[in-house]
């Protein structure tokens, strides 16, 4: 629960976020991801707002948590023979994920008849950096 005044400065109402918890949070990452989706589809077609859906439709928070645990304990030398097995496999799913979503970036890019990288900067998409 999170209260709030009637008017909301924009700073005020970031902190009242930082109060959720974490699946709190993703819920309402979750809906704003749709409410912006939707408030864009006045001047989207129909087919670029079900791409732009699945673009920032993310892992689901419990998964990356796990992921993230999994990788400290290997990183730490903590693992499990098990416990690698299911990072492995984690790996694989976000993984596909991400290929997936990468799919998805081209088909709009093509759509909008846009290279991909401009694509991405339009949409405030960065590469990681993984140096």
């Amino acid at each position: 629960m999170v209260q709030v005044k009637t008017e909301l400065p924009f700073q005020e109402l970031l902190q009242a976020v930082e109060q959720l918890s974490p699946p709190d949070l993703e819920q309402l990452m979750f809906r704003v991801t749709n409410l912006q989706a939707r408030h864009k589809s006045s001047n989207l077609s129909a087919k670029e707002t079900e791409l732009l859906l699945k673009i920032n439709r993310g892992i689901p928070l419990e998964t990356q948590n796990r992921f993230d645990t999994l990788v400290a304990r290997r990183q730490s030398r903590e693992i499990t023979a098990e416990e690698l097995q299911e990072l492995l496999t984690l790996t694989d799913q976000i993984e596909r994920s991400d290929a997936e979503r990468v799919r998805y970036l081209v088909e709009l890019a093509q759509l909008r008849e846009k290279p991909l990288t401009v694509l991405m900067d339009d949409l405030g998409i960065s590469t990681p950096d993984y140096a």
